[in-house]
């Protein structure tokens, strides 16, 4: 219900925004748009910091446009507190810094004087660095109470040591080095800093789906892409009839236009730069200004000229009905260009199109069918187990299972129906063809496909590499309790299946080496460090070779 709070407050922030910069036409035309928009409502409930990131950032540059028209005490300390909230609601929060800053430079560059109270170009620099530093100690303050003044996680947890030691291993040293400074001045919560250091550090070595094909790094032009695949096509006509919209009102409004473009431009900037290409709703916070940006447009389309209405009216009556027809499954969509909800799997991957939402679906689907006996390799088994809703399939090895560790048995054959979600079947995981357990399914017509994230596959299956993987998971699991003996014997069933992977080979080497066999071990590391120059190298992360060769001696 909060999170639904959360989506409620960004309309109305929207409206008021868009009203006061624009009107009430605009405003109702980018109200409109919010309330359609098949990506808000796929995000608007869900507990995540997406939204709240998208309501405070709106809610931060609003007050301070309100600010800069009229400044006054109450404005700038409301202006603090958004900025706090956003700060605290998503490590993102942190370019609430640049974007203030520029859009004060640009109040001083298109400075023009506002009776009654016409001040000099120094008075108003001087006012607005000095908003800007009680802007920053306040939202610091906020950022600080969200953490109960906590500078240490927790007893015994040295927060310190791991930021440090992560941004280190960050590529962009500047970064880096504030990260590090600020945990050791003490300047931020330590648990804030490490969580910032982790999403630096994770965005590095992020896999990325994009088009039917599996990049081993982030692609710059991700976003762009997946923001043209997954907006309804109502916002994207009306941004691109922005350009009409600006040739006929060019002078018209320049201040709103800047502060509406220049955040959503930084943040957008910052995400194609980041790495992490894991869903368009990590650039949910730049929709709202383009929700009133497009309004905007429609708006003064009219007014140029009335014919336009049948235009805009034509659209939005289409953006109705494309949003009513994927309803309620909103996670999937993808407008009518690219197919509709039912092809979002071959475009892009992750909370894209599978997220965990489709496990009721499921569960109605194996009970209408009869189905008592099936695997499921499911993508969102992280943020939700199938077996709690009565799902009766039997787990299969994913990059969760990996991770996680639970002890499961995946045998090399199986009998269908065999349920893969779009996240897994994609390859996103793994990576590519061979190194992807479940690359045969990608070639086969499934026999349903529930509510266009799950595939369901019938007949006879061979997944020998799903089964090496999972056994070299079993033999970690067994090595922990001591059980060495057991776990050799895991670690041998998994090369006797998959000769070719680096992780059965690896896994076997490191566990020779354990033993104090150390010419078995050298054999298998060696073969595993030829796998790994040799068989799509780029999906390497980068210590695995590096860690293979010490282990080496080489």
């Amino acid at each position: 219900m909060t999170a639904a709070n959360l989506t409620l407050a960004l309309a109305l922030i929207l409206l008021f925004t868009a009203k006061e910069m624009f009107g009430r036409g605009s405003a109702l035309f980018a109200l409109t748009l919010i309330v359609l928009e098949p990506t808000g409502l796929a995000h608007g409930a869900l507990v995540t910091t997406d939204m709240a990131m998208s309501c405070f950032l709106l809610a931060t540059v609003y007050c301070f446009y309100r600010y800069v028209k009229l400044p006054t005490a109450p404005r700038l300390i409301l202006t603090a507190f958004a900025a706090g909230l956003a700060l605290a609601s998503k490590h993102s929060g942190i370019l609430i810094f640049p974007i203030l800053i520029v859009l004060a430079l640009t109040e001083l560059l298109g400075r023009k004087e506002h009776p009654p109270k016409p001040t000099t170009r120094r008075q108003q620099s001087f006012r607005l660095v000095c908003a800007l530093i009680v802007i920053s100690f306040i939202s610091v303050a906020v950022l600080w109470a969200s953490y109960g003044f906590r500078l240490h996680p927790r007893p015994g947890l040295d927060a310190q040591a791991r930021v440090v030691n992560y941004a280190s291993r960050l590529h962009h040293p500047i970064q880096a080095q504030m990260i590090a400074d600020f945990g050791r001045w003490h300047l931020l919560p330590e648990a804030y800093l490490y969580g910032l250091a982790d999403v630096g550090f994770t965005g590095d070595f992020s896999h990325t789906y994009l088009l039917g094909r599996v990049y081993p790094h982030g692609v710059r032009y991700y976003f762009p892409i997946a923001f043209v695949i997954k907006s309804s096509l109502a916002l994207v006509l009306l941004l691109l009839l922005m350009p009409l919209a600006l040739f006929w009102h060019l002078t018209e409004h320049r201040r709103e236009l800047l502060f509406l473009t220049i955040p959503a431009l930084i943040y957008l900037a910052v995400a194609m730069a980041s790495g992490m290409n894991i869903g368009v709703r990590h650039i949910l916070p730049i929709f709202p200004f383009l929700f009133v940006l497009a309004g905007w447009a429609a708006a003064r389309l009219i007014e140029h000229r009335r014919s336009w209405a049948y235009i805009v009216g034509m659209v939005l009556v289409f953006d109705v009905v494309s949003s009513l027809r994927a309803f309620p499954v909103y996670i999937a969509y993808a407008n009518e260009l690219w197919g509709g909800p039912a092809n979002t799997y071959r475009y892009l991957s992750d909370s894209n199109a599978d997220w965990a939402q489709q496990l009721k679906a499921v569960k109605k689907y194996l009970d209408s069918h009869g189905v008592k006996n099936c695997w499921f390799a499911y993508f969102g088994e992280v943020a939700a187990d199938p077996s709690y809703y009565g799902i009766p399939c039997r787990p299969l090895t994913t990059i969760a299972s990996v991770w996680l560790q639970p002890s499961i048995e995946v045998p090399t054959h199986i009998d269908g129906p065999v349920l893969i979600s779009a996240g897994v079947l994609s390859g996103y995981e793994f990576g590519p063809d061979s190194l992807n357990p479940y690359d045969q399914f990608q070639r086969i017509h499934p026999a349903a496909v529930i509510e266009d994230g799950v595939f369901v596959f019938d007949g006879h299956f061979d997944i020998p590499l799903a089964s090496a993987l999972n056994h070299v998971t079993q033999s970690q699991l067994l090595t922990k309790q001591n059980r060495l003996d057991q776990a050799l014997s895991e670690a041998q069933l998994a090369v006797a299946l998959a000769p070719d992977s680096i992780q059965t080979q690896s896994g076997l080497g490191y566990l020779l080496l354990k033993l104090k066999r150390p010419d078995e071990a050298l054999e298998h590391l060696q073969k595993a460090l030829t796998l790994a120059e040799t068989v799509h190298p780029e999906f390497r992360d980068e210590w695995i070779i590096p860690g293979l060769k010490g282990a080496l001696g080489q």
